[in-house]
């Protein structure tokens, strides 16, 4: 009977070890589920980067279809391509090459990595906001000549046929290559510093206004409807 008692007191003891632990084990992965989740909110600064050349390549398709119509004197919303050229220079350029320039190109050039494409990349910056200067000058011009027009169809065609291979080369090559310079923590942190830049500049909701904004002229222009782009 003795050793009954003993039995059942180790047992208990036991089950309410065995139940703190559970208990705590529950604690420890309710905590690891909610670092899981912030770390799948977070978004990561290549990530980023590359989601804005998404918005990007949005613009340069809302440039094609002006290039087209100047092309062809074909009437459309002059604003429409006044307002691109401006979130160029606000979003793209002002912001996010400028987070490029300041967090990415340094790093890469004191890792002795990449340093003739980095070149390249801040060259081709500077080349793109002269071209911007150029296109909101003239677009703000609504009585522009036909020769205007030709002159901002040309500086479009510029703009494009640059940026397309530039930001290409960006995300296959450059920010792929980021992860092997600098340690993780830095390369999380760096993520939070452009979330909080974009927060700064434009807001809660930066990118996702930007992406709002695009979307607007895209239906000035008539081409926000994905579909019609699929070949007949």
């Amino acid at each position: 009977m003795k050793h009954q008692i003993i039995t059942k007191r180790e047992f208990l003891k036991k089950s309410v070890t065995i139940g703190s632990s559970g208990i705590f084990g529950f604690s420890i992965l309710s905590g690891c589920s909610k670092e899981k989740e912030k770390d799948e909110e977070d978004v990561a600064p290549a990530e980023d980067l590359m989601r804005e050349h998404g918005l990007l390549n949005r613009i340069l398709l809302i440039y094609d279809t002006c290039r087209q119509h100047l092309l062809n004197g074909f009437f459309f919303p002059f604003e429409a391509l006044t307002n691109s050229a401006t979130i160029i220079r606000t979003f793209i350029e002002d912001y996010h090459e400028k987070l490029e320039e300041d967090h990415l190109f340094p790093r890469f050039e004191k890792a002795n990595k990449l340093t003739d494409l980095v070149n390249t990349l801040r060259i081709q910056h500077q080349a793109g906001r002269n071209l911007t200067d150029q296109i909101i000058q003239i677009s703000k011009n609504s009585g522009a000549s036909k020769e205007e027009h030709q002159t901002l169809a040309t500086l479009i065609t510029k703009f494009n046929t640059m940026y397309r291979p530039h930001e290409a080369r960006e995300d296959t090559v450059l920010f792929p290559a980021l992860r092997s310079i600098i340690s993780k923590h830095e390369y999380d942190s760096l993520g939070e510093d452009f979330e909080k830049k974009e927060h700064e500049l434009f807001g809660e909701n930066g990118f996702e206004s930007m992406v709002e904004k695009v979307a607007t002229i895209e239906r000035q222009l008539n081409i926000f409807d994905l579909s019609k782009f699929t070949p007949q």
